[in-house]
């Protein structure tokens, strides 16, 4: 692995500022951007982690905190070990922080993400690739969308609600999206039951997107979360190797 720096930044928005984490490479070259979406626990110390991880594989990568409007990270307080079934207030916390990230919202703010990447000099020329967790699988599938300019490869892992029947599902972006994508699904997801996942394929082979969709079996929704309950060492390794993979072929 490269050694790796990480430091705390901050990115201007058309709605204020957002603190982020950002991972790169010690020798302070430009390296292939990558923009990490979280999950819906937030930044903290886990996703720094995962971030230096891809850092260390050759790339700069930046995590956005998309609480930033109800405050810097951490948003909510967050036990070193999250287990939502022992500690319900969590997301009764959370629930109101994230329905005031509209898609609208995160679409700004993926522009305002996008382009403080392209001005790096950390970060070579060109489109970057994009990660997403829980909610930031969704938000990594609207962002190919949004800006496929941009954005060279996408990946998901235990996304919910990809590819629902309403209008505003993120499914319904396949047509706009260039990037080759990847989503690792969670096995009997509530958030992403298989009619879902038959849609969100649909959509896409139909679209003529490059992709793979991969059910894991036996891991849970946050399978590849190391401090919280739901986490699968197997699922997480999995996921490890299927995305790195993905930004080897893509850069």
């Amino acid at each position: 692995m490269t050694p790796v720096l990480g430091s705390s930044v901050d990115v201007p928005t058309e709605d204020g500022v957002a603190d982020a984490y950002l991972a790169h490479p010690a020798d302070g070259a430009p390296r292939p951007g990558v923009l990490l979406y979280q999950d819906a626990f937030g930044l903290r110390p886990h996703l720094r982690a995962m971030a230096d991880r891809i850092a260390g594989a050759g790339h700069t990568v930046l995590v956005p905190n998309l609480f930033y409007r109800q405050g810097r990270a951490p948003v909510v307080e967050l036990p070193e070990f999250i287990d939502p079934s022992a500690r319900p207030e969590i997301f009764e916390k959370l629930g109101p922080v994230i329905r005031e990230l509209t898609d609208e919202r995160a679409m700004r703010d993926a522009d305002a993400f996008l382009g403080w990447l392209a001005q790096s000099p950390l970060v070579s020329d060109g489109p970057v690739a994009l990660t997403g967790y829980c909610m930031g699988a969704r938000l990594a599938l609207l962002t190919a969308g949004h800006r496929p300019d941009r954005v060279a490869a996408a990946a998901g892992f235990h996304g919910g609600r990809l590819a629902t029947d309403q209008p505003d599902s993120p499914h319904l972006v396949a047509g706009k999206v260039t990037a080759e994508l990847y989503f690792g699904h969670a096995d009997d997801d509530p958030s992403l039951p298989p009619e879902q996942i038959e849609r969100l394929e649909q959509a896409l082979t139909e679209a003529g997107v490059r992709h793979r969709c991969e059910v894991y079996e036996g891991a849970r929704h946050g399978f590849t979360q190391a401090d919280t309950a739901a986490y699968s060492e197997e699922g997480a390794e999995r996921h490890w190797a299927a995305l790195l993979d993905l930004l080897d072929r893509t850069f």
